[in-house]
């Protein structure tokens, strides 16, 4: 039996041929029977893979074999034991796509990506940076996931977005809603850092001129502080893990939707034509397992 473990990364930088990189991608990770996501779109590359530690590690030596890749950040983490006896069982296949934006804000023509990153994006701030900055001057956290993510963990008295996908970003800044939040020093985070290289650069371009970014995101973050820190309940994964704790001693801070109890549980609705998720307990998940709109 291998090692399971499951491997998050992404890279902004220029590819005049996407359609390429996404043959050699699935060609890589089939041939190491590596399941997961990898997207590929003109301004880079976004992946989360998991399988044996030893495949992972082959896939990682490859990948850094081209040049614009050599420097991606691989965030590991522990997967978990199945049938198979890997990890892979935590996705059902392989899914590696070409699409017009890495993570889609609906922002592709807006987003400007050179050899160095993203141009215009926030500036980077570690763990150990990030609580320095709190200590020397007033900040505001602010959540670059959806509203479900942030339920579930969150760090303390971060803005959190009334949003169901990333797409809704680009509107609520228009919108003005976090407009009170202009002249203020402002740091986002996200799940792995990569939602908070396009909010940045979109939240500069509308006047928001202190704005920072927690680099390698929530994940991270539990990887230096756990849950002695600044974070508080669990990360919410796209994966069959759903949520992930930083320690055996993580607090519950997601309410259920029904009936307001703790819980960390986030499921989908039972109606197979609707793509909506919520956080449930176990005993209302049993009693009613559809979101509101379909009650």
């Amino acid at each position: 039996m291998g090692t399971p473990k499951v491997i998050l990364f992404y890279v902004f930088t220029p590819l005049p041929d996407p359609d390429a990189i996404r043959v050699w991608q699935r060609s890589v990770a089939t041939s190491l029977g590596l399941r997961g996501r990898v997207i590929v779109s003109p301004h880079g590359i976004n992946a989360t893979l998991g399988g044996d530690l030893r495949a992972l590690k082959s896939y990682v030596r490859d990948l850094r074999e081209y040049a614009p890749f050599r420097g991606a950040d691989i965030k590991w983490s522990a997967g978990r034991a199945l049938e198979d006896g890997v990890t892979t069982a935590l996705f059902p296949r392989l899914s590696v796509k070409v699409r017009d934006e890495v993570v889609t804000f609906g922002a592709g023509d807006e987003l400007q990506v050179d050899a160095d990153g993203v141009v215009g994006g926030g500036e980077r701030l570690t763990p150990q940076q990030l609580h320095e900055l709190l200590e020397a001057e007033d900040v505001v956290l602010v959540d670059g996931r959806n509203a479900i993510e942030s339920e579930v963990g969150r760090f303390k008295g971060a803005v959190r977005a009334d949003v169901e996908t990333t797409r809704e970003f680009v509107d609520l800044l228009d919108s003005g809603a976090w407009d009170h939040l202009l002249g203020r020093t402002v740091v986002t985070y996200c799940t792995g850092g990569i939602r908070c290289e396009v909010l940045t650069p979109l939240m500069r371009n509308r006047g928001f001129d202190r704005v920072y970014q927690l680099d390698g995101g929530i994940a991270r973050y539990g990887e230096a502080y756990g849950d002695d820190g600044l974070w508080e309940g669990s990360m919410y994964v796209f994966d069959e893990r759903v949520t992930v704790d930083f320690s055996d001693r993580t607090e519950v801070v997601g309410r259920c939707d029904a009936c307001g109890a703790a819980t960390k549980d986030v499921v989908d609705c039972a109606d197979l034509a609707c793509v909506r998720q919520m956080v449930r307990c176990t005993t209302c998940v049993g009693a009613d397992h559809h979101c509101d709109r379909h009650g």
